[in-house]
């Protein structure tokens, strides 16, 4: 996502729009400093309704993925059966009430720098050589 525009550009947008008294004043703003009119429109509407122009919060919240508040149990339930598959421990944290899916444990994994290659635990396969 892009990062908002300087408060800067916006006021001198709201202030544009201000001085102007016509109806086209959102249009002639916005082309002056090249900014689309529907955020000169809104800009000026922020302005009169709340006194500033600040762009609003984004969406921080992304940043950590809902599943790292389950980190005890995902560890927990790989360290105790770490021949399952990443379905098969999706399936069992959904048991616990955790809903993930197999690419966001896939993620969870990586970000914490843990490989799940199986081992020798993991039972062969019969359909090998004779």
């Amino acid at each position: 996502m892009p990062s908002p525009l300087s408060i800067d550009l916006r006021e001198r947008v709201v202030a544009a729009v201000a001085a102007v008294a016509e109806g086209a004043s959102f249009h002639r703003a916005a082309a002056r400093f090249g900014v689309s009119v529907s955020s000169a429109s809104r800009w000026s509407q922020r302005f009169a309704q709340q006194g500033h122009v600040v762009p609003k919060p984004t969406h921080s919240d992304h940043s950590l993925p809902a599943i790292e508040a389950h980190t005890d149990l995902i560890l927990s339930l790989d360290e105790a059966r770490p021949e399952l598959f990443l379905r098969e421990l999706r399936d069992a944290l959904a048991e616990q009430g955790v809903q993930t899916s197999t690419s966001g444990l896939s993620r969870f994994f990586a970000r914490h720098g843990i490989t799940r290659k199986k081992g020798r635990c993991t039972q062969l396969s019969k359909s090998g050589p004779t």
